[in-house]
């Protein structure tokens, strides 16, 4: 009797693609990130070129990402309470109006810096709905049994996307300015908005009458009882409050100490994109969740080291090729805690898991933009970054000293949910010890 042959690499890598639901999702998300990176390099040009103020740069994060950190909670209670299909569709067409008010103002040189903080605001409102309903949609997308590569693959497509869209807005933003890179983005959502339209979804309520501040609560009780999963958010929050911000001193870096201008930052962002993307391909070839806790801590002091290297090189060139491992290593250690969060939470609470996970994501990073920009017009922006760079180090170093711990909590809630290694949780049951986790070294 001949053998089956073994699915190729390939294959196994994009198995998610399978589904038509998430084939829609992906061609339509390809595109839509694309105009979002490159709004998101233009509008910090745009902030840079009329004020020329690092610490206006970092309000502007911070006005863009509070929101998530004050309202997230009511975005997973929403998630959880009511069809995530249509809230994805709902947060993407208003991201759409917005960009598109932004390059009106733009494009018809109307725009004024307020007029950039009032819209970065609205804009982080929608993010607060977008971000859990669109994460916790995944699952409704593909399943259980490919969650963790889809999880991977959008990961990839979202840095697949930071490497195409801060190049080409470089290179619109230095040749005909911000306006059009703002309106890219507002036609790029029509096609994660079409492709929404034609998925087939049936939609089950997960939550049984009660408050909406009973519900939410009930969402953070989860998290902070669970010590696995507290322990990958705190320092998920760390990094984003201390690592992250680089990215918001990025104009700096490339005008002040590079002297290339807005080419200058579209290459800079375009290389920590592209670690970033191999990052999450590596995830994406994983067929299931052992050793993930070590690569989360290994990654965190790998992001911190490439930080401080980059933050006191003084070649463009060599700058980039540092921000490589720093977007590799960001990558791996916030896709392999999403993984690790999305297998040991349960289907009813997972939206608001994830508000949780995007308040310490996106929602930490705004404090940390604002800090990170009044520190760097005290400072310099390579001492500000080489800091954070040092805070990451140590986080890394205090949650690896703690896997041990976590161990056996990390290996009963996976099974619970029947998502340990890709095996179904009866039969890792008769395995025995085969059963993966957290801290498994492999």
């Amino acid at each position: 009797m001949a053998e089956t042959a073994p699915p190729s690499k390939v294959r196994s890598t994009l198995r998610a693609l399978r589904h038509r639901n998430f084939q829609l999702f992906f061609a339509g998300q390809l595109i839509s990130l694309i105009g979002t990176w490159m709004q998101n390099v233009a509008q910090s040009w745009l902030v840079y070129r009329l004020t020329g103020s690092s610490a206006l740069l970092g309000m502007v994060g911070f006005a863009g990402q509070i929101p998530v950190f004050l309202i997230s909670p009511l975005g997973g209670l929403v998630a959880d309470r009511h069809s995530r299909h249509k809230a994805v569709i709902a947060t993407q067409t208003s991201a759409m109006i917005l960009a598109s008010i932004l390059a009106a103002l733009t494009l018809s040189g109307r725009v004024q810096v307020w007029h950039i903080f009032v819209l970065a605001a609205l804009l982080g409102v929608v993010n607060a709905f977008d971000i859990p309903a669109r994460q916790a949609f995944l699952v409704e997308m593909v399943g259980r049994e490919d969650l963790i590569n889809a999880i991977a693959l959008n990961s990839s497509m979202f840095n697949g996307a930071r490497i195409v869209g801060p190049a080409i807005a470089g290179i619109l933003v230095a040749t005909i300015g911000e306006g059009w890179c703002f309106f890219a983005n507002a036609v790029s959502y029509i096609a994660v908005i079409a492709g929404l339209l034609r998925m087939k979804i049936t939609y089950t309520s997960r939550l049984k009458k009660g408050s909406a501040v009973g519900h939410i609560a009930q969402g953070f009780r989860f998290v902070a009882h669970t010590g696995p999963i507290r322990a990958l958010l705190l320092l998920l929050g760390l990094v984003s409050l201390t690592g992250m911000p680089y990215a918001v001193l990025m104009p700096v870096f490339a005008d002040r100490i590079f002297h290339s201008g807005a080419r200058g930052l579209g290459i800079l962002m375009g290389f920590s994109g592209a670690g970033a993307l191999v990052g999450a391909l590596a995830l994406a070839t994983r067929q299931g969740v052992r050793g993930l806790g070590n690569w989360v801590a290994v990654s965190t002091g790998v992001f911190g080291v490439s930080l401080i290297l980059f933050a006191f090189s003084r070649s463009f060139w060599m700058a980039a090729v540092f921000l490589i491992p720093v977007g590799l290593s960001m990558m791996t250690q916030m896709g392999a805690s999403n993984t690790l969060i999305q297998t040991m939470t349960p289907d009813e609470l997972r939206g608001r898991v994830m508000s949780v996970y995007s308040m310490m994501f996106m929602g930490m990073a705004p404090i940390g933009s604002l800090l990170a920009g009044v520190s760097a017009d005290r400072l310099g922006a390579p001492t500000t970054v080489a800091i954070g760079g040092a805070v990451a180090i140590a986080g890394g170093i205090i949650f690896g000293l703690r896997l041990p711990g976590l161990r056996p909590e990390a290996r009963r809630l996976i099974m619970a949910h029947q998502m340990v290694g890709g095996v179904p949780a009866d039969e890792v049951t008769a395995q025995g010890d085969a059963a993966p986790d957290l801290v498994s070294k492999k």
